[in-house]
């Protein structure tokens, strides 16, 4: 029973360093590069090299190179790893057909996608939520999309996962693993879902059987910050990720899923560039950066992506978090390995050593 809830304590699978959410309506089978292209042309016009990554990032001065490097190749290559198509708050309410052609739309550009070699290694809708009192949109939006997919391509292609937002009662966690299973009977293919905690009503029945309990479905929850930091009664100049009432919550989701599979990720910033000026890109990265830090420092190795800009400022930060500590943290693996002494007056234990080793596995995941 044990081994069966908690699986992987820390040991970690490839997990997308973030989710890019782009509305239904806006979606396109030119998204993905057009992302790529806006953010290499940012680049390009507004960060000169080496010293302006250590500038604005905060990236220390050895390894701006190599992280401005890596960012330039990244969005060249994989500018978007994990996508999100939103039927939710991005997308807005529609008429029924409305939203059904859109459905079918977005499945032909994932199609595209596909055929083309570029779909990212992780994708999926997010549907409307059963609290906003409409499940039938949300169901048969999914039902349209899957067709779509299945119509053109033959198969859900790999990497496929449903976000379910507003997750207000445990009990539609279980109405909704009901649909997946139908549907999963319909498309012939399984289906897994990510939840999205939004609300402090959602808190207390977090805990380590809950996926145990939903059939092995739940592959991640999401921290919706905009949505947590209003129910709470923050004002809005603190509807932000890194006020401490936000690490609660994510501490509180930390607690109930420690060794079960399903992933962490921290929520977004709802801001883009102010102009095209140089300074005020800049001041977007720079906060961009401070609260994508803060959530790594956490234990939060994922977030949201609402902007092309946002990119830039995800892929420096992350890279030179892993890299800033990998060769120390290699070193202490190999001395403990060796039985040697690590040096620096470090006395490791079994638990700090299987952490050390798995945050080389997740760096060597994440580092292009």
């Amino acid at each position: 029973m044990q081994q069966a809830r908690y699986p992987s304590a820390v040991d970690p699978a490839w997990q997308p360093v973030h989710t890019v959410y782009v509305p239904a309506d806006r979606f396109s089978a030119g998204t993905v590069a057009d992302w790529g292209d806006s953010a290499s042309s940012l680049v390009k016009a507004h960060l000169s090299g080496p010293a302006e990554v250590a500038s604005v990032f905060d990236v220390p001065g050895a390894l701006a190179s190599a992280v401005h490097d890596k960012v330039l190749r990244k969005l060249a290559t994989e500018p978007v790893e994990d996508l999100r198509i939103d039927f939710e708050d991005g997308y807005g309410v529609r008429g029924y057909a409305v939203e059904d052609a859109h459905a079918a739309q977005a499945a032909e550009a994932v199609a595209a996608l596909h055929a083309s070699g570029a779909l990212p290694r992780r994708w999926g809708v997010r549907v409307k939520s059963f609290a906003d009192g409409d499940p039938a949109r949300s169901v048969g939006t999914l039902r349209v999309f899957l067709a779509g997919v299945v119509g053109s391509v033959g198969e859900v292609p790999p990497g496929f996962v449903v976000t379910f937002p507003k997750v207000l009662l445990e009990a539609y966690l279980g109405q909704f693993v009901g649909v997946l299973a139908a549907l999963e009977g319909e498309f012939g293919t399984r289906l897994r879902f990510e939840m999205q905690v939004e609300a402090p009503q959602t808190l207390p029945f977090l805990r380590g059987d809950l996926n145990e309990s939903l059939g092995g479905r739940l592959a991640a929850a999401h921290f919706g910050v905009f949505d947590y930091t209003a129910a709470i009664g923050l004002p809005p100049h603190e509807q932000r990720l890194d006020h401490p009432a936000c690490d609660h919550a994510r501490h509180v989701m930390q607690t109930a899923f420690a060794g079960t599979g399903v992933e962490l990720s921290d929520g977004s910033l709802a801001a883009s560039p102010a102009s095209d000026r140089t300074a005020d890109v800049h001041a977007l990265w720079r906060r961009h950066a401070e609260l994508v830090r803060h959530s790594l420092r956490h234990g939060y190795y994922q977030g949201w992506d609402m902007h092309p800009s946002h990119l830039v400022s995800r892929f420096a930060t992350v890279y030179a978090f892993h890299l800033a500590r990998y060769d120390a943290y290699r070193e202490r693996v190999l001395a403990w390995q060796e039985r040697r002494d690590a040096g620096g007056g470090v006395m490791d234990e079994p638990a700090t050593i299987r952490t050390l080793a798995a945050a080389l596995r997740r760096a060597d995941q994440a580092l292009p």
